[in-house]
């Protein structure tokens, strides 16, 4: 068995020679769904994050990871389907993309019902986090439309839940909006027309005790506009400003 903790601390991430390559990228793969916290969380997703970022998985590999990930969003463990977003944002962020992994995602990322940001038996979770990490990362990537991805995250703000979000996830979300908000491509209409079904859900909303998605949303929006008010320059900041205001607005008439 591979002691993964020595191959960080006693070989700065070098590749063992005591198996071959395919089965340490199998193994590393595993231990991302394995329901134990100390390996999915632990050092065996540190080297498989520097592998990808170092190059040390060659691109081939890196299209075959990215797929196992993209048909891992179907898994029936939960840790599993929140880990994929993970590793297939470490390999987004390298410069690898494929349309197949980006249509998983938006399949998955609407759906997914089980929100824990962590449980006390199998650790981080993370859905909406990861999640959101991966959006950002889509949102470097011009293949990747900014229409979908926003539309993806107004869809996950919308879609009822129990679930009110924690670990800062909200922040995450929001960061990743910012991102992808912050393109180069985006013209008026893009930046604001995510918002609308918001403002009319917002709108529509019945007085009294307020649902977790408005909490949710609420407290993804708020963030995000600070991001944008505050960040650097960009297309269309005015319209996005006001856009933003104009929902956080009915918020403050409740």
């Amino acid at each position: 068995m591979i002691n993964w903790d020595s191959v960080i601390e006693d070989h700065d991430y070098a590749v063992p020679a005591t198996r071959s390559f395919d089965d340490l990228v199998a193994d590393l793969s595993q231990a991302l769904a394995d329901p134990d916290p100390e390996i999915r969380d632990g050092a065996p997703h540190m080297v498989l994050r520097e592998w990808i970022a170092r190059g040390v998985i060659d691109g081939p590999r890196r299209s075959a990871l990215g797929d196992a990930m993209a048909v891992r969003f179907t898994d029936q463990e939960i840790q599993a389907r929140t880990f994929a977003p993970l590793v297939l944002t470490y390999l987004v962020r390298a410069g690898d993309f494929r349309p197949g992994w980006l249509d998983a995602f938006a399949d998955w990322f609407v759906t997914e019902t089980d929100l824990r940001g962590y449980d006390d038996t199998i650790g981080w979770l993370h859905a909406v986090a990861h999640g959101a990490d991966l959006l950002g990362a889509f949102g470097l990537r011009l293949e990747a439309d900014p229409r979908l991805l926003l539309r993806l995250a107004a869809t996950r703000l919308l879609t009822p839940t129990d679930h009110v979000l924690e670990q800062q996830e909200d922040d995450r979300l929001a960061k990743a909006l910012d991102i992808v908000l912050a393109r180069q491509d985006l013209t008026e209409q893009t930046v604001t027309a995510w918002l609308e079904p918001v403002a009319q859900a917002f709108r529509t909303l019945p007085r009294g005790p307020v649902p977790a998605w408005y909490s949710n949303t609420v407290r993804t929006l708020r963030p995000l506009y600070i991001l944008v008010h505050r960040g650097p320059d960009r297309p269309c900041r005015q319209a996005l400003t006001a856009a933003l205001t104009e929902v956080l607005d009915l918020v403050d008439a409740r």
